[in-house]
């Protein structure tokens, strides 16, 4: 069957009646910062076809790419709070972002409200296969023979790739150079192509370059293995510390929603995510579909952004 047919077939095949919502028939709006065509886009879009049948409202994705998140986290933010416009996003956006990087301008536990935890997706430290190390001893080898020859590279300057880059060099003992990029896509395309040589990838990010052929996944940062790549060792298990936060992605939406509004979108979001169909569309993207409470993933949030301050505190990350 066509994709686009067994997508919408499938779509009104949701359990049970649609959600009342507050503005039927006004669009549902999903925020993405980044460009169309990434694995978080992906899943946003998804999101969106069937979170817009479950409540019985039309839904659209717009993309607000740049910044490391940052631009669409503030047009989530200043958006009235009324449940039409909500963000989907790692949880980086609130955690680590705003304690690396001056420029950000909202707080990230006061102007948002967290809606529903919809998936896990560890970071991955990814190799070029062009660097003859197999694991990441052999690199740090490698890199302490090469000093400077080896680049890692990030969306930006603060972005949590810089940061883990950053605590690599340190604990490795290693010089390598920092190469910021505005976009994944180009960091794909140099990456296949070996212009660039390490990247602490997005799940989604790593499973789209594992498919090249070109490169070689060498751990996760995660507190445990994944399911997504279950011979893969944690950061913790390699000998780096500090390296063992979850990276969850999530609905956010702006400061002062009702109550009853993130209910609704925590309990659709719920129901979207027990579907089979939509799980496995998850995984392929390179996720774990991991669904949680609005009060939930409120914890998850906090929890993280304390352990990214400690994080950041103990490499002495000074904002940027």
């Amino acid at each position: 069957m066509d994709r686009r047919r067994f997508l919408g077939s499938a779509a009104m095949a949701l359990a049970g009646p649609a959600l009342a919502f507050p503005a039927a028939g006004k669009p549902l709006k999903l925020i993405v910062g980044y460009p169309a065509g990434g694995g978080t886009d992906l899943q946003a879009r998804l999101l969106a076809q069937y979170l817009g049948t479950e409540l019985g409202v039309p839904a659209l994705v717009d993309n607000r790419p740049g910044a490391g998140t940052m631009i669409g986290a503030v047009e989530t933010a200043k958006a009235p709070p009324d449940g039409q416009t909500v963000m989907y996003t790692p949880a980086s956006t609130l955690t680590q972002l705003p304690q690396t990087l001056q420029a950000v301008r909202y707080d990230p536990l006061r102007d948002f409200t967290p809606v529903a935890q919809c998936a896990l997706g560890p970071t991955v430290l990814v190799l070029q296969s062009s660097i003859p190390a197999t694991n990441l001893r052999e690199l740090i080898a490698y890199a302490k023979k090469n000093p400077g020859k080896l680049n890692y590279v990030s969306q930006g300057v603060g972005t949590s790739a810089d940061v883990l880059g950053q605590m690599l060099a340190r604990q490795g003992g290693i010089d390598i150079v920092h190469v910021p990029y505005k976009g994944a896509n180009d960091v794909a395309k140099d990456f296949i192509a070996g212009r660039v040589h390490l990247q602490f990838a997005s799940s989604s990010a790593a499973t789209q370059l594992a498919r090249s052929g070109q490169v070689r996944l060498l751990g996760i940062v995660s507190p445990r293995r994944s399911e997504l790549f279950p011979s893969l060792p944690t950061m913790t298990e390699l000998g780096i510390s500090g390296m063992d936060m979850d990276t969850s992605l999530g609905l956010i939406g702006p400061a002062g929603m009702p109550a009853e509004v993130v209910d609704k979108l925590s309990e659709a979001a719920r129901r979207v995510m027990a579907l089979p169909h939509l799980r496995e569309e998850f995984r392929a993207s390179g996720v774990e579909p991991r669904w949680a409470s609005a009060a939930d993933f409120s914890a998850v949030i906090r929890e993280s952004h304390a352990a990214w301050g400690r994080l950041l505190a103990s490499i002495g990350f000074q904002k940027q």
